[in-house]
């Protein structure tokens, strides 16, 4: 396995949407920006780290069923700027060991949630 995640390796998560149009707004307001590039005029594709890219693209025969998980360095932070946005999250949980999960949904009901370490004490 340790072979398969060699340097080298490009990790593209696609995200299935019913209308490019309507959902771009969406998730250029999630990620803070426009796209790295545009693949083409209903394919939009966001770098989130080096060789990681968020991919949502047009293609309504499978929306709605994507779950995405980012695990980011400081989840309050990211939360914080979301609201900002006007994105609002869907659920929250935290795990046993204090793990928490943000959960997000788009128009067509795609899942992203983003997780981070347990909260520091006050």
């Amino acid at each position: 396995m340790a072979e398969f995640l060699s340097d080298g390796v490009e990790l593209f998560a696609t995200t299935c949407v019913r209308d490019f149009a309507t959902a771009y707004p969406w998730w250029e307001r999630l990620l803070g920006g426009p796209p790295s590039f545009k693949a083409h005029e209903r394919e939009a594709v966001w770098e989130i780290a080096p060789h990681r890219w968020l991919v949502v693209e047009e293609r309504p025969e499978h929306a709605g069923h994507a779950t995405h998980t980012v695990f980011v360095s400081d989840l309050d932070a990211r939360v914080a700027a979301l609201a900002a946005r006007g994105i609002e999250p869907s659920g929250q949980e935290t795990y046993g060991d204090g793990v928490r999960k943000v959960v997000y949904r788009d128009p067509d009901g795609n899942e992203i949630g983003f997780g981070g370490n347990p909260a520091e004490p006050d």
